[in-house]
């Protein structure tokens, strides 16, 4: 019947649970502290580094943990391991609208990312690719094309509720998503334990598509050369989209844009990222995972080199955003299928957690640095800082595509 088969652990279903799941997760873990930091600064009466430094706390914590979640993944499944971490989130999320003070407020926050590594996309990733094996390419594409409406749906979303609710109000509506939503369905359409090797091909696929032209996957000394390649461009494009995910709208100020035309500009990256994933999904099957890295890559300094030089105009400042997004979005789909083609689908969470680690940690000091940046020299400063750490990423990737090559 096809009812059931739809609804099966790890059936066809999955790619838009999962996709629900994605926007709750990094809606609510993530982007809705953009929106809520002013007001978390003022309802506590510290200054802005403290509130930033929480969160910079929780990431560097997350990056520790990520290899040991990665590893659990592989040990017992997405499916007790993403359960677990969405009535984890939540429940995280609910300390932290409690949170009376400093040491509360980071504990919850450390908390609240550390718990990230069990939920959003290199868990997702592993749990596509416990279903489908090394053919998991295509459904990691359409997952982060559902994911892309994160950042669209939930920052209006988030500064509507403010018009109701306070920052702690906001925080506790969305620990309770993350319970009452997330948490079913992950525990009803993940697929469970692995007790075999992953092969490519499924029981469940009737026509598996064409492999990828690369079928050896790496081993030996060139294993650890691509996969520090590839932990270097990753870590350096994270403190890049970091500091951007919280500095955006105040770098485009500095520029001289105003406040509305700074949202609005900011309000482009999901549907650039949604049609970059787009594109990749329609027409990327021809093109090797690392080139699509390694081209979409170079779209991020690209963009960000167009804000350095015309920023103030609000056309050229859209034409950032339009290359940032697509490049953002690409991103996404690569931190999967280009450690899948290269190092193949068995050990996928602890070669995720492995990767995503240094990243992590990264990650943690962008805002600090970034804010720093900003106050000490300036948006043409900070703008060339992002440049120059973007385009090591993107040369890195294309170090990565010689060594395959040859």
């Amino acid at each position: 019947m096809a009812s059931p088969r739809l609804l099966r652990p790890g059936g066809p279903s999955v790619i838009v649970a999962l996709g629900v799941t994605q926007i709750f997760g990094y809606g609510a873990l993530y982007y809705a502290f953009t929106v809520l930091a002013p007001r978390i600064t003022e309802s506590f009466g510290w200054a802005p580094e403290w509130t930033y430094g929480g969160l910079a706390a929780g990431l560097f914590l997350g990056g520790a943990v990520a290899p040991v979640t990665g590893s659990l993944i592989d040990r017992y499944g997405t499916r007790l391991v993403m359960t677990v971490g969405s009535g984890l989130a939540g429940l995280s999320l609910l300390a932290l609208a409690e949170a009376r003070g400093i040491v509360s407020y980071v504990l919850a926050m450390v908390a609240l990312q550390a718990v990230t590594t069990a939920v959003f996309y290199d868990a997702a990733f592993a749990a596509l690719t416990q279903a489908r094996g090394s053919q998991a390419r295509r459904a990691i594409s359409q997952l982060t094309l559902i994911g892309g409406f994160a950042s669209t749906l939930f920052w209006p979303l988030t500064s509507s509720l403010l018009a109701v609710l306070d920052w702690r109000g906001v925080y506790r509506l969305y620990g309770l998503s993350q319970i009452l939503v997330c948490l079913p369905l992950h525990l009803v359409f993940l697929p469970g334990r692995v007790k075999r090797p992953i092969v490519a091909s499924a029981a469940h696929v009737a026509s598996p598509p064409q492999p990828e032209p690369e079928t050896a996957y790496l081993t030996g000394d060139a294993r650890r050369r691509a996969f520090l390649l590839l932990a270097l461009a990753f870590s350096l494009q994270g403190f890049v989209v970091s500091a951007m995910a919280v500095h955006m709208l105040a770098l485009l100020q500095g520029f001289g844009l105003s406040a509305a035309v700074a949202v609005g500009i900011g309000a482009m990256l999901g549907p650039s990222q949604v049609a970059g994933r787009l594109a990749e999904m329609l027409f990327g099957r021809s093109v090797s995972p690392v080139t699509t890295a390694w081209v979409s890559a170079w779209l991020m300094p690209l963009g960000l080199a167009l804000l350095l030089v015309g920023g103030a105009l609000p056309v050229v400042a859209g034409l950032f955003a339009i290359a940032f997004g697509i490049s953002m979005g690409l991103s996404s789909i690569v931190r999967g299928t280009v450690p899948l083609q290269l190092f193949g689908p068995v050990g996928f969470g602890a070669t995720m957690g492995k990767l995503s680690a240094p990243g992590l940690v990264i990650k943690a000091a962008a805002p600090l640095v970034f804010a720093v940046a900003l106050e000490r020299g300036g948006v043409a400063v900070s703008t060339l800082l992002l440049i120059a750490f973007s385009a090591l990423a993107a040369l890195a990737l294309v170090l990565l595509a010689r060594s395959r090559s040859a």
